[in-house]
């Protein structure tokens, strides 16, 4: 089993920054990636950053240039700097497990290994 817990949401202003963290810890070996999620009230879940060995990087059109994922391999940590953040942005984030692969969008397949989500609310 793979655990995912995710922090460091909250409220921002528009144009301003945060950080959220996504911690794996169990079966850590069952995966090589991490993808960000996020799903704001009334839609669909979406894919918007991946980070799998390599690394490779993956950004959806939609954040690229403004949200940078990183990791940290020995504390088995990704974090998603989000930068110039918008109202769009508004949504609960959720950290997944997967893999890479060539024939999915962002070359990412979700395993169905996913955090509780944080919170993130862009607002003045």
């Amino acid at each position: 089993q793979v655990q995912l817990v995710e922090s460091g949401g909250g409220l921002v202003e528009p144009g301003g920054s945060l950080t959220l963290s996504c911690v794996a810890s169990g079966s850590t070996s069952s995966f090589n990636g991490i993808g960000w999620y996020r799903q704001a009230p009334g839609k669909q879940r979406e894919l918007v950053a991946t980070i799998v060995d390599g690394p490779r990087l993956g950004y959806a059109d939609s954040v690229a240039g403004r949200f940078t994922i990183s990791r940290d391999k020995d504390r088995n940590t990704v974090y998603l700097q989000m930068d110039r953040l918008e109202a769009e942005d508004t949504a609960v984030y959720y950290c997944n497990a997967g893999f890479y692969s060539s024939s999915r969008y962002l070359n990412y397949y979700s395993l169905d290994y996913w955090g509780n989500g944080t919170l993130v609310t862009v607002s003045s």
